[in-house]
């Protein structure tokens, strides 16, 4: 107790050196704190499942020729096909079960009151595989996953049971209207489950039969050569996952040899070669399933480095006041006191500054994620956690404690240290301020500014196609009505959202043949859409009224597509 006093004496004789210190601490402490909850949530978390690290995640890299609709749950190498999903699910050596799932747009209707949210739709075996259990009525299981467009029943999230309904219990079995068809709600998921897809936060569940029923217009559940849906599995008991690997593989190699090889067109030997040597990849499925991963290991690397030159800032001023204390150390010695205390006050006061640096750290952490989620969209910050959990506080304690014994008892070692870590931290930092110039300054192609992106379906809510056109033609004519408003166009995919449409397309007079790429990304938009954006076009005219679905098909291609297809 008495070095506590002591320490504090000793510090608050010195006030400009322990507010630095600790300043320097609180910035480089608080910076680690925001970005480990970020770092936590995203890629250390286990999915609020039963045994999560029994989890594994499927992918099925190599050549697929087709389409496919990737989304952010994983890269184009993560999607099957359905009909793929569904002969790994019947057969499934080293599993417990396979799951499928992909996420869909969801319009929400209960007691004339609309909401547009996230859906999820699953697999019969989605939940039994991930071993949640409802905290009402029932999930969906394999019993409500048997035929196409046959099961028009919903699970609700908790979040959505509780923030939109009030907890109401009588909800179980009555109707709420999904993307315009009434499903019976037979029960809400766990509190905490948020599906199996980090940034997703889906208000429903429904089953992957009624994927025609969600979107309407598809209908490519019989099509092995369309890929959207994503796949995880739960090993066996005593089974690891080379051995699951192993297993698998067998039966996938089967299927792409005896099945898959025959329906694929125009296919040169050495690309079949390739496709007949595909294996499934496997990997842990704890954390469930995102393409968000490098960034943020590289982001939570710099602010590590940080941490550790802002320590050997701290070992700087405290090495100086050493110098001026020799004095002080001399008589206490003279005194009695051994090396030993004298080292253990020394540590006392560096673990002070690092408790002091902590508590205020925490301030720097609440304003690094409240600054964070202002920086991204509204879509990504509401699926985050931007706060100080319990866990995050326990980090930064942990942390405090560390860089405390760090510059404490190694003072000297971190000075010596300070200036090559400080050149790599230059060095990455330009690189960095470098990367960012430059994405700033690539043309996108488009004017940026005073460009306002909504979504509306109408479809999603039961309207017809001839009513779903009126009403757009109506929003748009209103919409250019308002004062300021330059122009208004339409697209069915958003810009600069990742998104992204792609299929194999014919055209006149370009000829085909083995491993010639013949796929192109799409977008259907409405007239004006690059006059709005600020497109110009290189030719040719844009899309006018008239050009209605009675009429003349036309389209508008980009120089990449008549480069590729030779135009």
């Amino acid at each position: 107790m008495f070095g506590i006093k002591l320490a504090i004496r000793t510090l608050t004789k010195t006030p400009f050196v322990t507010a630095v210190a600790v300043l320097s601490l609180a910035l480089g402490i608080g910076a680690n704190a925001a970005i480990f909850s970020l770092f936590d949530q995203m890629l250390l978390r286990s999915l609020p499942v039963q045994e999560p690290d029994r989890l594994v995640n499927l992918a099925n890299p190599g050549p697929k020729p087709g389409s496919q609709s990737c989304g952010q749950a994983g890269g184009c190498e993560e999607v099957f096909s359905y009909l793929m999903f569904k002969d790994l699910e019947e057969t499934s050596p080293g599993f417990n079960g396979i799951a499928a799932h992909v996420a869909f747009g969801a319009n929400l209707a209960q007691d004339g009151v609309t909401l547009s949210g996230e859906g999820m739709m699953v697999s019969g075996s989605y939940f039994g595989v991930l071993g949640v259990q409802p905290v009402l009525g029932r999930l969906i299981g394999p019993d409500d996953d048997r035929e196409f467009g046959g099961h028009f029943v919903a699970v609700l999230s908790h979040d959505y049971w509780q923030e939109s309904l009030g907890s109401d219990p009588s909800i179980l079995n009555k109707t709420l209207v999904v993307n315009g068809h009434p499903m019976t709600v037979v029960g809400v998921a766990p509190r905490g489950f948020m599906g199996t897809v980090l940034g997703s936060d889906p208000d429903v569940f429904v089953p992957i039969t009624m994927r025609s029923e969600m979107l309407r217009g598809w209908d490519r559940f019989e099509n092995r050569r369309v890929y959207w849906a994503y796949l995880f599995g739960r090993l066996a008991p005593s089974t690891d996952i080379e051995q699951a690997s192993t297993a698998i593989n067998t039966v996938y190699s089967g299927i792409i040899r005896d099945v898959e090889a025959e329906l694929q067109e125009g296919m040169s030997d050495a690309t079949m070669e390739r496709f007949l040597a595909k294996e499934l990849v496997l990997t842990p499925g704890y954390r469930g399933q995102s393409t968000v991963s490098t960034p943020l290991k590289l982001l939570f690397a710099i602010t590590g480095l940080v941490l550790i030159i802002a320590c050997a800032n701290i070992a700087n001023l405290l090495l100086a006041r050493g110098a001026s204390r020799g004095q002080e150390m001399a008589i206490r010695g003279s005194l009695g006191a051994s090396r030993r205390h004298l080292a253990g006050q020394l540590i006392t006061e560096s673990l002070l500054l690092a408790v002091l640096g902590g508590v205020a750290s925490l301030l720097v952490a609440g304003w690094t994620l409240n600054a964070i989620g202002a920086l991204l969209p509204p879509d990504a910050s509401e699926d985050l956690a931007l706060r100080l959990n319990t866990g995050v506080v326990m980090f930064t304690g942990l942390v405090a404690v560390g860089t405390g014994f760090l510059f404490g008892f190694y003072p000297s070692a971190l000075v010596t240290a300070q200036i090559a870590l400080s050149m790599a931290l230059l060095v990455a930092a330009g690189l960095f301020v470098r990367s960012l110039l430059n994405v700033t300054r690539v043309d996108l192609g488009m004017q940026r500014d005073n460009i306002i992106a909504f979504g509306i379906s109408p479809e999603l809510n039961g309207y017809e196609p001839d009513d779903t056109r009126a009403l757009f033609a109506r929003a748009e004519e209103e919409l250019a009505a308002i004062p300021g408003v330059t122009s208004v166009s339409a697209a069915m995919v958003p810009i600069l959202t990742g998104n992204s449409w792609g299929t194999d397309v014919h055209v006149q007079g370009w000829e085909s043949g083995p491993d010639i790429d013949s796929n192109s990304r799409l977008n259907q938009i409405g007239p004006e859409y690059f006059s709005t954006l600020g497109i110009p076009l290189m030719s040719g005219r844009e899309f006018t009224p008239a050009d209605a679905v009675d009429q003349p098909k036309v389209a508008i291609v980009n120089e990449a597509f008549t480069r590729k297809f030779n135009l």
